[in-house]
């Protein structure tokens, strides 16, 4: 937990100064050392500055890390995952190649409902040792927290098993868990034909159950023609602010659903997707300071258009980047590779990119006061690359040039 990383080739810090993220022309200000020092006491980043300013007095007897060959980054903070899943999808990726549209899939039994039976049938144990391999993966490459969603379950029961599991996986994994209620990601075969119905079962029963237990952070809701409308949403996600916990929003798309504007309505801590948001759904969330969280990998991974990132950063938007990691339309946690695509498909420099999956996801997540960045007083979550520099990390895709995991000063082996 006490640590001395000495030399450090290139220290990208997404240095804040105070901010809980950064907007605009700041994304591209990386507050970019070279030949830079971290002192971390016991999990917690001491001093930051050049290797020359070393105070010492202070680095004496630390254990030290030469890192004169490598770039250092604050962990990737991944701010939207379905992770905890049975089954897979890859007969839909069979399909979409053949030309079938998401929407043409999910009427033809596909789509979300499609994990759902699996995950009912798996038992706790294969979710979380499932799960938890893909944790290790995660960290592998560079991600120190992940937010991780229910909402494969979709009855009592099975949503209660997958928070318990998140839960479990918080307590006991390294990386940082944050956990997200989605009862309402959809509604259930046997509700089909009464939505109504599910509402009240999310609303009375679900959601008391899940705040008595402390199976949640954030309560999430897909706002969505064919999932849950806005006065729907809007009813779960008010009932979960009464009951404590922090709100997050599926909104846009796959079409302007109005979930942005109620987003910013509600004051919740993200808006998640935006593919189709509208010019007032982006200054209701200029003026709300909603985190947009844009979703590269999805739109990718579907052949659908992409969230207007560079509009929304251009009007001060905060904006994250997240993998949405899911057995339907992303199988990919690789945060490197979800700047790739952001860089390439979206208008990103590889600046915000870094801003974006570092700092502005931690905000998502509402941990910006805790990680994120690479300043004194926040958790050390350093990771150290083989690159050139930190450009590289976008360029260079494909790979995972991750050298040395550090998570709360601890230096991980895998």
């Amino acid at each position: 937990m006490n640590l001395l990383i000495h030399h450090i080739k290139e220290l990208v810090t997404v240095r804040t100064e105070g901010a809980s993220t950064l907007t605009g022309v700041r994304m591209r200000d990386l507050g970019v050392l070279h030949n830079a020092s971290v002192i971390v006491r016991d999990g917690l980043i001491h001093w930051v500055g050049p290797s020359q300013d070393l105070p010492a007095a202070d680095a004496d007897d630390l254990p030290l890390i030469d890192a004169s060959s490598r770039v250092a980054l604050p962990g990737f903070v991944d701010a939207h995952t379905h992770l905890v899943f049975a089954g897979h999808r890859d007969e839909e990726f069979s399909m979409r190649a053949a030309g079938l549209s998401y929407q043409e899939i999910a009427q033809r039994g596909g789509g979300i409902l499609n994990t759902v039976e699996p995950t009912r049938r798996a038992t706790k144990k294969e979710l979380k040792r499932s799960a938890a391999r893909v944790l290790d993966n995660l960290m592998r490459h560079g991600t120190t927290t992940v937010e991780i969603k229910s909402g494969y379950g979709l009855d009592p029961e099975s949503e209660t098993k997958m928070m318990e599991v998140i839960t479990d996986l918080s307590a006991e994994h390294l990386i940082t868990v944050v956990r997200t209620f989605l009862g309402a990601h959809a509604v259930p075969p046997e509700h089909r034909n009464d939505p109504e119905a599910y509402v009240a079962l999310v609303i009375d029963r679900m959601l008391p159950y899940v705040v008595r237990r402390n199976l949640a952070d954030f309560c999430d809701v897909f706002c969505e023609r064919g999932y849950f409308t806005v006065d729907q949403s809007r009813r779960i996600l008010s009932s979960a602010r009464s009951l404590g916990l922090k709100l997050k929003i599926h909104a846009d798309e796959l079409a302007p659903s109005g979930g942005s504007e109620l987003a910013a309505e509600l004051g919740t801590v993200s808006a998640d997707h935006l593919e189709h948001i509208s010019e007032t759904g982006i200054a209701r969330l200029r003026q709300s300071g909603v985190v947009a969280v844009v979703l590269p990998g999805v739109s990718f991974f579907l052949n659908h258009g992409y969230a207007p990132a560079r509009t929304l950063i251009d009007e001060g938007v905060p904006l994250a980047i997240a993998s949405d990691f899911n057995p339907g339309s992303c199988m990919s946690f690789s945060m490197p590779m979800m700047m790739t695509i952001a860089c390439t498909h979206m208008h990103m420099s590889p600046e915000e990119s870094i801003a974006a999956t570092t700092i502005n996801a931690a905000a998502a997540v509402g941990l910006s006061d805790r990680i994120g960045s690479i300043e004194p007083g926040k958790e050390a979550d350093i990771v150290l690359y083989d690159i050139p520099n930190y450009r590289h990390l976008a360029y260079h895709f494909g790979m995972n040039h991750a050298a040395t995991i550090i998570k709360r000063g601890t230096i991980l082996e895998f």
